[in-house]
């Protein structure tokens, strides 16, 4: 019962969270566009990409609510082999 809890909580925290990103991001598009562009796509694509990195930035925040955080990621191991040592054989 406590883990159906605890993931409705996570649920609503995203939703939330989707929901006022979506909601700022789009008036702070709105507001910049007003600033910056004369056209009326042009206004209307600054809107929707205000939208995208808000919805995109809750899509983040919310993985990292139901996955918890991921570890670091550590850069691919290479062999040690140099030039110097190849030219002996």
């Amino acid at each position: 019962m406590a883990d159906t809890v605890d993931i409705n909580a996570k649920w609503d925290a995203c939703l939330d969270l989707t929901l006022r990103r979506f909601v700022y991001s789009s008036f702070a598009g709105a507001f910049g566009g007003l600033l910056l562009f004369r056209s009326p796509v042009s206004r209307w694509s600054s809107i929707a990409f205000a939208a995208g990195v808000g919805v995109g930035s809750a899509y983040a925040e919310c993985s990292h609510i139901f996955d918890g955080t991921p570890g670091k990621l550590s850069p691919p191991k290479v062999p040690e082999t140099s030039a110097h040592q190849e030219g002996q054989d």
